[in-house]
């Protein structure tokens, strides 16, 4: 009987603290997209594991319990994907509708209830409906898992201080992905393996995530605190050289690390080269070569599309394109292509 008040302790506790943690995404600000996405996720699974909690200990409980449980199982793919997708596009410019289609599809799956409750139709809901639902998680798992693999290969860089992270977001789907297997194996293991299983990564993401919120070490101040004139411009010229002559801004992956290997320099050395004697930072320049770049394109190749245009210039995305290509120039790629069209053609 202890086991049984442990083991109900644990589950159920996974459950209450999921909805928290869901409120606190929610209430965090700024929400970026990625966030709500994953507050929704994570309501759907405490939904879901909290149905598991219920039915385990009280087998007779209402079958609307049950059927919201699976409603909410049915979701948790649904907002995976839906996630990842977020994280990819932070400035929504592919993925706008992406909330009014998962809208689309609750109102879809309430009315499917409405019409087929689960007190009337126990088999098809235990059975058919179930099924389908589980094959819809996995592949929506999938899909997340697919779209993290190429953002990865193409060099995905993470975003800005207090985004969510590539680990964060392989983390979150790793966690998905033994929550479904926990409820696919729970023939062979016990049901309520499935609410375990959401606890345990519940924990153990909150553990890392306080974890990680220990203050880096304070790096050491530069030894040499002022860069003599002469090796600056010495400096500067072999990385206006190995970036524009050698075309390393292609690599959409790049970093400041990655370019000091090159150079054969400390990075905290080439950041106090840029910071002291170009007075600017690294993604400013960065992106400020990559623009250039760009305009070049726009003017010798009229038929590009934007998407072929900033993977020439070595953007990872086309809004981050748009994005840089506005702060820099003060307009919009299209319009600036438009208005070296009419100059060519007054000249």
């Amino acid at each position: 009987m202890p086991a049984s008040y442990v083991l109900f302790f644990f589950a159920g506790l996974g459950a209450f603290n999921g909805v928290a943690l869901s409120v606190h995404l929610l209430l965090r600000q700024p929400v970026r997209p990625a966030q709500g996405w994953l507050a929704a996720l994570v309501l759907m699974l405490s939904l879901r594991t909290g149905k598991s909690v219920l039915f385990y200990f009280w087998p007779d409980i209402s079958k609307l319990v049950l059927q919201v449980g699976l409603t909410a199982c049915f979701f948790i793919g649904i907002c995976l994907v839906g996630f990842v997708r977020a994280w990819l596009d932070p400035d929504r410019r592919q993925t706008r509708h992406d909330a009014r289609v998962a809208l689309g599809l609750l109102v879809l799956a309430t009315a499917f209830g409405i019409a087929y409750p689960y007190t009337d139709n126990v088999r098809l809901w235990a059975g058919p409906v179930w099924g389908t639902i589980q094959v819809a998680w996995l592949a929506c798992l999938l899909v997340a898992a697919g779209l993290f693999l190429r953002a990865a290969r193409q060099g995905r860089a993470d975003g800005a201080p207090g985004a969510l992270t590539r680990t964060h977001v392989a983390s979150v789907i790793a966690g998905v992905a033994v929550i479904w297997l926990a409820y696919a194996t729970a023939g062979l293991t016990s049901y309520i393996v499935g609410a375990l299983s959401f606890s345990l990564v519940l924990y153990l993401s909150l553990s890392v995530a306080f974890a990680r919120r220990t203050p880096p070490p304070v790096a050491e101040p530069y030894r040499d605190r002022k860069i003599a004139q002469a090796d600056a411009e010495a400096s500067l010229r072999a990385l206006n050289a190995l970036l524009v002559d050698e075309g390393l801004y292609k690599d959409a992956g790049l970093s400041l690390a990655k370019l000091a290997r090159r150079l054969n320099m400390p990075p905290a050395r080439l950041s106090q080269l840029l910071n002291d004697n170009h007075k600017t930072a690294f993604k400013p320049y960065l992106a400020q070569i990559r623009v250039e770049a760009a305009k070049q394109v726009l003017r010798a190749q009229a038929a590009a599309s934007m998407e072929e245009v900033a993977e020439a210039a070595g953007f990872l995305s086309t809004s981050t394109f748009y994005r840089c290509f506005s702060k820099v120039e003060g307009t919009t790629p299209a319009a600036w292509r438009q208005a070296q069209v009419r100059l060519d053609g007054g000249s």
